[in-house]
């Protein structure tokens, strides 16, 4: 199987990246720098991190990455970022293209791939307003609500995982100094999870707490000296929890920050519905931490008591930790046991063969 992987990052990554990309002057080393900090990992096919020549895995939004590929490539011109994917495409001879970015590359995009490409695939796990993916062979994701909802939408879609990422293996073997961290975004779209980040930051009185926000561009406007004089108060982080707010982490930061905590808290965004399991408790479990996250319908190996601590309430949640912290024998046999669950059924090798199965539906 020629396969092709398109993915994407936050644009919050892009410094990172570019930092660590700094001395990397060509396409594969900028991409090799990239796979090697891990952003996004659990989404990447085996034969992407197995760097199989008949893998071929790009971000599309990266314009610096792309462009140097069309420059070495000799495109004249300046194509646009669509124009030097479809010739990636075309130049690897895919027979599979896998995407990870539909909302910038959807059925119209999926129109115009080359007579070479036999299906197409494309993950997205959020609602997405009208973007039209029904060309696509199948929508990819493992919420069975949202399964549901692009079949409505006309869609085939298909029960699909995040993975383990053997490289987190690496982290959490030492000391754990934090007792709590979050990391993740905060916007207009996190409202239940603001409220428990609010009272879990009060916390910090009395135990060593860390939040790395995303925040929104609203939530930076409404905290600067300007946007103290509007009327975006209801856009405001309140004092507990921008008291103690850090920047946003990735990749292999990421995985150190959580191989250094006890507890990573989880809030899963407003409409998410029920389902539960998104990539942040894959990454918080297989770093070693104990996962507590708000109560709903988990994912095999996410068993509330058993291999993670689950809360209802923001109240509940606080309760939930400081419990956990003051067992924390009885808690770290907890963690332990859920970074071997998902590492046993959500391991890398499972993650390639369910593709190649869904793929032979199609």
């Amino acid at each position: 199987m020629r396969l092709f992987q398109n993915s994407c990052f936050y644009p919050s990554y892009l410094p990172r990246l570019n930092q660590l990309a700094a001395k990397a002057v060509s396409f594969e080393e900028r991409r090799r720098v990239f796979l090697n900090d891990r952003f996004g990992a659990s989404h990447f096919l085996q034969p992407v991190l197995d760097g199989s020549p008949e893998a071929f895995f790009t971000n599309g939004d990266d314009e610096v990455l792309q462009r140097r590929w069309a420059r070495e490539q000799g495109m004249g011109g300046e194509p646009t970022l669509e124009a030097i994917l479809l010739a990636q495409i075309e130049h690897h001879a895919t027979e599979v293209f896998y995407n990870l970015d539909p909302v910038r590359y959807p059925s119209a995009f999926v129109a115009k791939l080359p007579g070479c490409v036999k299906k197409a695939l494309c993950w997205r796990g959020a609602p997405s307003g009208n973007a039209d993916f029904t060309a696509y062979g199948a929508v990819l994701a493992n919420f069975p609500t949202m399964l549901d909802m692009w079949r409505r939408k006309g869609c085939r879609a298909e029960l699909f995982y995040p993975a383990h990422d053997p490289v987190m293996d690496e982290y959490g073997h030492g000391e754990r100094p934090i007792d709590v961290v979050f990391v993740g975004g905060y916007s207009r779209h996190h409202r239940e999870r603001a409220k428990t980040l609010e009272r879990v930051a009060r916390l910090a009185d009395s135990h060593e707490v860390v939040f790395c926000l995303d925040a929104s561009r609203l939530t930076k406007l409404a905290e600067s000296a300007i946007g103290r004089l509007l009327p975006l108060r209801q856009h405001r982080r309140p004092d507990a929890i921008a008291a103690i707010a850090r920047p946003p982490v990735f990749g292999r930061d990421l995985y150190e920050l959580i191989g250094s905590a006890k507890i990573a808290l989880n809030g899963s965004i407003d409409m998410a519905g029920e389902d539960r399991g998104n990539m942040r408790c894959f990454e918080s479990m297989g770093c070693g931490a104990l996962l507590v996250s708000d109560a709903g319908r988990y994912i095999d190996g996410m068993e509330s008591g058993i291999t993670i601590e689950t809360y209802d309430t923001p109240e509940h949640a606080a309760e939930v930790i400081a419990r956990s912290l003051q067992d924390w024998p009885r808690s770290a046999e907890i963690a332990a046991l859920g970074r071997a669950r998902i590492r046993d059924i959500y391991h890398k090798d499972m993650q390639w063969k369910l593709f190649v199965e869904v793929v032979g539906r199609l």
